[in-house]
Parts: structure tokens; sequence; C-alpha cells
């Protein structure tokens, strides 16, 4: 995976200048920034290591695939970038065993790929992961629970605990109902027992 360094005084300055040179906008980057002392009598000095997101995206692709040709599972991928959020889908001979039980290889799968990038890197790449439609469709089936279950509350006036999530399903719940008039959101409870409240404003 190629990077690029580059040291100077001002970091800002430096990421401006590896990102003309390189022809390069910042939503196509993730980068880090650290300080390094300077050579005798001349100060501490910026180090900028920048990684562009299509090396980190096919550096997830070689890893997913050795990991799981040893299953004997043959891949495809496919790379969605929206709203600056990556989704690496992924199809297969056998999409139920990259899902798992509900959704349990998925997410195990993902967290290895985040790991894998961050001890590369140094840098947390947020990215989702996903087998065919899978989390499509978890997506569709929650904002409808959202939904449904808001005007509940509208009607009843009686908040309404959801049942446990995790925090991609958490946000999806918070998004969907940011602007249902109304209706407030909370998170509540300790992980892996943290849920959504849906109550009246």
């Amino acid at each position: 995976m190629e990077k690029i360094i580059k040291e100077g005084k001002d970091a800002d300055l430096i990421l401006e200048e590896i990102l003309n040179e390189n022809a390069l906008n910042k939503d196509e980057i993730v980068y880090k920034t650290s300080v390094k002392k300077g050579k005798l009598f001349q100060g501490n000095v910026n180090e900028v290591i920048v990684y562009t997101k299509n090396d980190i995206n096919q550096e997830i692709k070689k890893f997913l695939e050795s990991l799981l040709k040893k299953m004997g599972l043959e891949l495809s991928f496919e790379i969605i970038t929206k709203d600056q959020r990556t989704t690496i889908k992924m199809y297969s001979n056998n999409n139920a065993i990259l899902i798992g039980k509900e959704g349990k290889m998925l997410k195990a799968l993902e967290t290895l790929a985040k790991q894998k990038i961050l001890n590369d890197t140094g840098i947390y790449y947020k990215f989702n992961l996903d087998v065919a439609n899978y989390k499509d469709k978890i997506q569709k089936h929650i904002e409808k629970l959202a939904k449904v279950t808001a005007k509940e509350v509208l009607k009843t006036n009686v908040p309404v605990a959801l049942e446990n999530m995790s925090s991609y399903e958490r946000r999806i719940v918070h998004n969907i109902l940011t602007n249902f008039k109304g209706i407030k959101t909370e998170s509540e409870g300790e992980e892996p027992n943290r849920h959504v409240v849906i109550k009246p404003e």
C-alpha cells in the first residue's frame, strides 16, 4: 500500500502541497500527522502521512480474499461511496456463511479488516462491509420499525424502548427520526445491551 510522506513546519500547508502535487482532493484520502524532533537548533517539524482511500479499499479486498479463499469461497467485490461513506460489498457462492447467524460473521470480518488497516497505517478507517444487500435489507427493516414505533409514541405519548442494537443500527434509528416532529430519540444502556428509546418531545 503506497503512502506519501512529507515534513514541514505547518501540517495544513504540507497536506495542501501533497494534495496539489498528486492531483488529489481531501475526500479521496486519509491521513495522519505527527510531530518529530527537528535537527539541532531547528525545533520540531510536522510529518504528514497520506494514503488514498482507493489503495486502502484495494488492501481490504486483498485481505478478505486471502482470508476467505481458505474457506473455499469464490468472491467478487463492489465498492460504493455515498455521502463520503464507503461500503464494500462482497458477493460469493455462499453468502449465508459470510453473513453468519444474525450477521455475526459479517461483523467479525469487518472488525478484522478495520484492525488490519489500523495495524498497517495507524489510522482507524471507517467503512461498511456488506454481503450482497444484507445490510440494505436490515436498514430498510429498522427504518420501517422506527417510523411505525414513532407514530405509536405520538399517539400514546408513552416512550418505547427498541430491542438492543449495534451502534450502526442505532444510528439508522436516530437518522431516520431526526426530522420526525414531536419525537426525540436517545440511546440508553451499556454495550452489548445498548438500545434506542423513542420518546415524545
